[in-house]
């Protein structure tokens, strides 16, 4: 009885909140990290998009307009990490709130003195564990080619769900935790020598920062350029087609 309730509810949505067609068309089109999907999967990318903005806010800051394409391509790009795997893992949070272009940030925290300082920096996008999702708009529509900003910060709610950001989301079904660690501590190790170097490198050099920030990094790229990725570090590609259950 309940499965039959989810089903019929989620169809109502579907009926009275689905994403229109000419809008829905020209997002998916736009949408690089949805290009190697086939027409059916596009379809319940779709769905899964409008049920997405049933359950999102998607909030304005600072006076920016928010219209319904940019609703669609916000809910399309954050939907893909997703699409085998399903809403429930953006269970957590709630809303997206969109800037017109990188904003400044203020974190606050302690040194070993126990003396409080403020950092502010100007950031493109962050994730705050069960809290919100923010973007830079401008970012959304130009963007260099393996970058993502939205298909990034969904990958840090994903690495949250386990209560911390440390680069190694909760393991699908039948992975090995160990061949993880092993693919995703080598190609940080080697990328970071390479940034410190200060050697071109073949994804952002913002990946080396962090564990966390080198799956959110490779994920985008998983995404955006596939190719570039499974020939730089294949097993880091072999790793992410498992946890994401998709292989573009």
């Amino acid at each position: 009885m309940f499965t039959f309730l989810r089903s019929w509810n989620r169809e109502r949505i579907l009926r009275k909140h689905g994403i229109a067609n000419d809008i829905w068309q020209a997002v998916v089109g736009e949408t690089r990290a949805a290009a190697h999907l086939s027409a059916s999967e596009v379809e319940r990318l779709r769905d899964m998009a409008s049920l997405f903005l049933y359950e999102k806010s998607i909030e304005p800051a600072h006076g920016l307009v928010i219209t319904d394409a940019m609703r669609a391509r916000i809910a399309c790009e954050a939907v893909v990490p997703v699409l085998n795997l399903g809403l429930d893992y953006y269970r957590l949070w709630y809303s997206v709130i969109v800037y017109a272009e990188a904003f400044i940030a203020r974190d606050v925290y302690m040194d070993d003195a126990g003396v409080l300082h403020t950092q502010s920096s100007t950031r493109l996008g962050e994730a705050w564990s069960r809290g919100p999702v923010i973007i830079s708009w401008q970012d959304v529509l130009s963007h260099p080619a393996g970058s993502n900003v939205i298909i990034h910060e969904m990958a840090h709610k994903l690495d949250m769900l386990d209560g911390v950001a440390n680069g190694r989301p909760p393991m699908q079904f039948g992975m090995d935790q160990e061949q993880w660690t092993a693919a995703f501590s080598g190609a940080f190790a080697a990328h970071t020598m390479q940034v410190q170097a200060g050697h071109p490198t073949e994804i952002d050099p913002y990946a080396a920062k962090s564990p966390a920030e080198f799956f959110a990094v490779t994920s985008e790229v998983f995404f955006e350029t596939p190719r570039l990725l499974q020939s730089v570090w294949p097993d880091v590609y072999t790793q992410l087609a498992l946890y994401y259950r998709q292989r573009p």
